[in-house]
């Protein structure tokens, strides 16, 4: 039986686990078996750069906060080894870094995942993984709602372009004469 004090350690890992995953907008569930330090010291850079926590957590500990939350959903690919990426600003960053590492590496592999707590399927996760960033997808959309006036511009253009041959035309004959 374990003592009072790792009872209440425990006890205070699980509610912080669980607020991270109820102030979370999403999250992966992955299995890191096999790979390197160096791989994973890479990795961890680039989810931090990103804005991701990412952590190792025992599966039990993992399962009963994601009870608390309601997303039981979660519990059944909790076995093996588990690590959590969790992010507060960006819902496609742990899907896309983790999915693109995965395929990459034979022994790290996704599990699962959620959204607004909400456990989501694995074809989900994989398109979350084939987004563009945030910085990609706004300046898409800067793009498109410059274009039409880019090609307005133009237009205004080629009309003073063609009315300044015009005018200069005569101005030319009547220096001539």
């Amino acid at each position: 039986m374990p003592s009072e004090k790792v009872l209440e350690q425990k006890k205070a890992l699980v509610s912080d686990l669980s607020d991270r995953l109820k102030n979370s907008i999403s999250g992966v569930v992955v299995s890191y078996e096999g790979i390197t330090v160096e791989d994973d010291t890479k990795l961890r850079k680039e989810l931090r750069e990103a804005g991701v926590s990412y952590t190792v957590i025992k599966n039990t500990m993992l399962g009963r906060a994601a009870e608390q939350v309601g997303l039981e959903g979660l519990k059944p690919v909790l076995e093996g080894t588990t690590a959590l990426a969790t992010c507060d600003e960006d819902y496609a960053a742990p899907a896309r870094i983790l999915c693109k590492y995965a395929d990459a590496h034979d022994n790290f592999a996704v599990k699962s995942g959620y959204i607004d707590e909400e456990v989501i399927e694995m074809d989900k996760i994989v398109s979350l993984s084939k987004l563009p960033t945030r910085d990609v997808l706004l300046a898409n959309v800067l793009g498109a709602f410059q274009a039409p006036i880019a090609s307005f511009a133009r237009a205004i253009q080629a009309v003073v372009d063609q009315s300044g041959e015009a005018t200069d035309a005569p101005a030319e004959e009547a220096a001539e004469a």
